[in-house]
């Protein structure tokens, strides 16, 4: 194949994106608003589908229609804080980086989970949905950056996290659907190398994340995947087999090895291990 052929067809399998915010939480303080009843649940399902039932009209799903006074609560301190705004420059910012002729256009929407009250959600099972089984909202051009109510909020936990999930997203649209832990960790590490962290300290016992991570990096497993990046006290609520793995292992795993990476000057915008 000639050269100009090879760069041709690089061109069309790597998908260029461009991130745009799609604003929620004016509409979002509404309907918390409401009494919290059936017209409220149909208010959101209206929402969230549209006039085609079963569909996604808005990328909302991590929000908990029949969340207390708290959630509304939160929404009120994500305004105050100019969360969206934040969002906003953020994605600006990740646009610049992966900046060229946007073929693919994704619309970015806040979702405010509920892991406090209401029992609408497992933390850990959300949160590994929304970082690694996200093809539906790929297919449908959406990113949702995840916010916990239990969370103490900052501007920096807000720019971080959208950044995040865009990285995320961005990877997937290049690799698609992670399989084994290799796959799995590959686009966390990925994601790291992408955030500025601020030095924070990363505690783990690496020696026995590398093994445990070199012996099963072809496993497709879901429990024994999701024991590596949430933990044993995770895995337990659950019933999943457990390792000794940490609370967070392996993302904090894969923070090291972007770190690592980055001091070997290792280009990590297409990294897979």
């Amino acid at each position: 194949m000639r050269a100009s052929g090879f760069f041709h067809v690089l061109f069309l399998s790597i998908l260029i994106v461009v991130f745009v915010l799609l604003p929620i939480l004016n509409q979002m303080e509404s309907l918390y608003k409401l009494p919290r009843d059936r017209a409220r649940f149909e208010a959101y399902l209206t929402l969230l589908q549209g006039s085609q039932k079963g569909d996604m009209h808005l990328p909302i799903a991590g929000y908990n229609p029949m969340g207390k006074g708290f959630v509304l609560d939160k929404i009120r301190e994500l305004k105050k804080l100019g969360a969206e705004q934040l969002m906003e420059e953020a994605i600006k910012e990740v646009n610049e980086e992966l900046r060229d002729q946007p073929l693919k256009e994704i619309e970015v929407t806040l979702n405010l989970v509920d892991d406090v009250g209401g029992a609408w959600s497992n933390r850990a099972t959300v949160d590994f949905s929304s970082k690694f089984l996200i093809e539906p909202l790929i297919k449908r051009n959406f990113c949702t950056p995840h916010i916990w109510t239990s969370e103490q909020l900052t501007k920096d936990i807000i720019i971080n996290r959208t950044k995040e999930y865009l990285f995320r997203t961005f990877y997937w649209t290049q690799h698609g659907k992670p399989k084994s832990l290799k796959d799995h960790v590959s686009q966390e590490t990925y994601v790291a190398s992408k955030i500025d962290y601020k030095g924070k300290d990363l505690h783990i016992d690496l020696k026995d994340a590398k093994d445990f991570y070199s012996q099963n990096q072809d496993s497709q497993d879901y429990s024994l995947l999701f024991n590596f990046f949430y933990g044993d006290k995770a895995s337990e609520v659950l019933n999943y087999a457990t390792y000794g793995s940490s609370e967070n292992l392996g993302f904090i795993f894969s923070r090291y090895l972007a770190r690592d990476k980055k001091h070997l000057g290792v280009n990590l915008n297409f990294f897979v291990e």
